[in-house]
């Protein structure tokens, strides 16, 4: 005899099942210590992505449901997400946390109107580099660090004094500047331009333009790479040497040395690197066949002979600056679409170079070595802790700048103080971002990716010390170098940029 007894209600087994999977998964993962402070975020939206699908195939096998309760959410999520990405332009920072931006927000385009009215008159950058000059990429030596001028460290007492600020094209390209005149990259509409700014008013003095837009999901769209100034040119590197365009631009800049312009082209067959005349464009030499990275050539001195040393996709090689030889090759990890590298090397002492990168892969310290014969090769990794490199300085991408025996700079997104010797970590301290930094003397000023705040820290290895902070620019992605061209700091993002006057230590 049949029951009449109700059947009792069963709660769906797969939300619950998927909620559950979804809540460990993201939980375990925040009780991790990352190498790389993107993965736990990375897994979150993933498995939330899956988390979705596996419930709307859910909805729409289970016959159990009505139609209504089957694709009526589907249809929801649909018009939601469609109206999200209507509303909304989608970038992400290093950390790969997305960022939004109404579709509507002024941008470039308006730029490009803007200058298309304006007089821009012609003008030449002054030949005569000072002592004063930030002239190329990182300053004077390429490598983050100004000699010669102290900070003065009480910001309440002696503020930094804001002297222009400005909307600029999109791009990631930094100033330098030369006497009274700045130079960056940057994308106005269409036209990609060289851009000269008076430093001390922000006045457009002239311009160089192509017409030509890089575009990056990623990466957002603009230039990358810095000028240099040197009597300028401007060379075609990409499409003259064979070299593929990387997913995320080419952030190389050119290195001048005596009557070269050096550049990292990233050909094949030879064409690695590659030398032109500084003054006629004539190539001079290129060798090595290796992709480029997102780091620029040095000049270094290693057992007394003058090489470029350069970073390319998967190792670090050395050129002998007369012909373009490759002198040696060192491992160093790395596909230029995915886990790139971006930091410049450091030339320690006579024959060993400090490098360092994020991604998990850490910092290195590693010798040059030259036999009797004459050959070339390179170390094994010289710290006493063959791991200590995976635990310091994942520089992802920003730089680092030596001092007195120690290192600074970010460990995927906070400050950190190494010793030079050992890999070991002094202090890791703060939380800036994957921005950027610039070492004066004995203070660092670390722009924060996020925020916009411009901080000064002690470069000690005592311990953390921050000794002042302010809002120098709106909250948008900074990715771009600071410059510092006497105690005028020009800063930028891919929207605005400025200038301060910042307070000297008078003794």
């Amino acid at each position: 005899m049949p029951s009449d007894a109700p059947t009792p209600r069963r709660f769906p087994r797969t939300p619950i099942i998927t909620a559950a999977v979804w809540a460990a998964l993201n939980g375990v993962c925040q009780t991790i210590e990352w190498n790389d402070g993107a993965v736990p975020y990375l897994i979150l939206v993933s498995s939330s992505f899956l988390a979705v699908v596996v419930l709307a195939l859910w909805l729409v096998f289970d016959r159990r449901l009505a139609p209504a309760l089957r694709f009526g959410p589907i249809a929801v999520v649909v018009v939601a997400v469609t109206a999200f990405f209507a509303l909304f332009k989608v970038s992400h920072d290093g950390a790969m946390r997305i960022i939004l931006a109404y579709r509507w927000a002024a941008g470039d385009e308006r730029l490009a109107l803007e200058r298309d009215v304006k007089a821009v008159s012609t003008g030449v950058v002054a030949p005569t580099v000072g002592p004063r000059d930030f002239p190329q990429f990182l300053g004077p030596n390429r490598d983050g660090a100004i000699r010669g001028i102290r900070l003065a460290r009480d910001w309440d007492a002696n503020p930094p004094k804001l002297l222009w600020r400005q909307p600029i094209g999109v791009g990631w390209s930094s100033f330098v500047a030369v006497g009274p005149w700045a130079v960056t990259q940057e994308q106005r509409g269409g036209d990609e331009m060289v851009t000269c700014y008076e430093v001390e008013t922000g006045t457009l003095r002239w311009s160089h333009s192509n017409r030509v837009r890089f575009t990056s999901t990623l990466g957002n769209d603009g230039p990358r790479a810095t000028p240099t100034i040197h009597d300028g040119k401007v060379y075609d590197i990409v499409e003259e040497n064979g070299a593929a365009v990387d997913n995320w631009g080419k952030a190389n800049s050119p290195l001048v040395v005596d009557d070269k312009v050096i550049v990292s082209a990233g050909g094949s067959n030879g064409r690695s690197l590659v030398a032109y005349h500084k003054d006629t464009g004539e190539k001079l030499w290129s060798a090595g066949d290796a992709r480029s990275a997102y780091a620029s050539p040095m000049l270094m001195t290693l057992h007394g002979e003058r090489q470029v040393v350069v970073v390319n996709e998967d190792q670090i090689a050395g050129h002998d600056l007369a012909t373009g030889a490759v002198r040696w090759t060192h491992p160093w990890p790395g596909k230029s679409d995915a886990n790139a590298s971006n930091t410049q090397p450091h030339a320690v002492g006579e024959n060993r170079i400090f490098v360092s990168k994020g991604y998990s892969v850490g910092a290195q310290l590693f010798e040059v070595l030259r036999d009797a014969s004459g050959n070339w090769s390179t170390s094994r990794p010289i710290w006493p802790d063959e791991n200590a490199g995976r635990r310091v300085l994942k520089s992802k991408l920003s730089n680092v700048a030596l001092r007195d025996g120690f290192v600074y700079g970010l460990d995927d997104g906070m400050l950190q103080c190494v010793e030079l010797a050992t890999g070991k970590s002094q202090w890791k301290q703060g939380r800036f971002g994957h921005g950027q930094q610039l070492l004066v003397e004995d203070v660092l000023l670390v722009m924060n990716e996020n925020s916009g705040e411009l901080s000064l820290v002690e470069a000690t290895p005592e311990a953390f010390r921050l000794l002042a902070e302010f809002p120098a620019l709106g909250r948008r992605k900074a990715w771009n170098n600071l410059c510092l061209v006497g105690n005028r700091l020009l800063i930028r993002n891919d929207e605005e940029a400025a200038c301060y006057e910042l307070p000297v230590d008078s003794e």
